[in-house]
């Protein structure tokens, strides 16, 4: 038992982790749509250029899918992720169901994030900043909860199962770069030079 609790440290740590970061991006969005609308025709603090901001994805309809600004959602559902991180680090048990309902969420973000990379790419010619904030912590995330969904018994009764699921988690990083490269793949092949432009942004 203390072996399995000490495995799950790492996750609840992520977990928390990722929701503090993910939180911050989407209030920041936040912030910054109110802005647009109180200040018309100005830019936004995160406009770098016309290859990386955010003011295009905030005025477009993917960033209102849902008839209200997608970072509504952000701010809503990373509260819950930074839950259910506190409730691992305590060592909380939760139902298989309960957990069940944890993976549906995660899988949707994850999907929904998967296209809004696609429409950001593909449809607005641009990324933003604070959008490529939320990516980053929501695919490991999604990775790392799939994992600990099998090795927790909700998605596999097995104990091979379990033990593989448990030791792979040592892989996620790995697996989140390879994601990122594939994104920034896309990006380039899509004609935009956005690698340089996210260099000198960060450093």
């Amino acid at each position: 038992m203390t072996t399995q609790r000490s495995r799950h440290i790492g996750y609840g740590i992520w977990l928390v982790f990722a929701a503090i970061v993910g939180w911050w991006a989407a209030f920041q969005l936040t912030m910054e749509k109110f802005y647009v609308l109180e200040n018309p025709g100005e830019t936004t603090s995160c406009y770098v250029s016309v290859m990386l901001q955010c003011d295009k994805n905030l005025s477009s309809w993917q960033g209102e899918v849902f008839g209200f600004p997608n970072p509504l959602i952000g701010v809503t559902c990373w509260m819950a992720v930074l839950v259910m991180g506190v409730a691992v680090l305590a060592g909380i048990r939760f139902p298989r169901w309960f957990w069940g309902l944890f993976g549906v969420g995660v899988l949707g973000a994850f999907i929904f994030v998967c296209w809004l990379i696609g429409q950001s790419i593909y449809s607005l010619h641009t990324l933003c900043p604070w959008c490529m904030a939320t990516w980053a912590v929501t695919i490991p995330t999604f990775f790392a909860t799939t994992l600990h969904l099998v090795r927790n018994g909700t998605l596999s009764r097995s104990t091979s199962a379990r033990e593989r699921a448990g030791r792979l988690m040592a892989w996620v990083p790995l697996a989140s770069i390879l994601a990122y490269a594939v994104i920034i793949a896309m990006a380039q092949l899509a004609g935009l030079d956005l690698l340089g432009e996210v260099i000198d942004m960060v450093f």
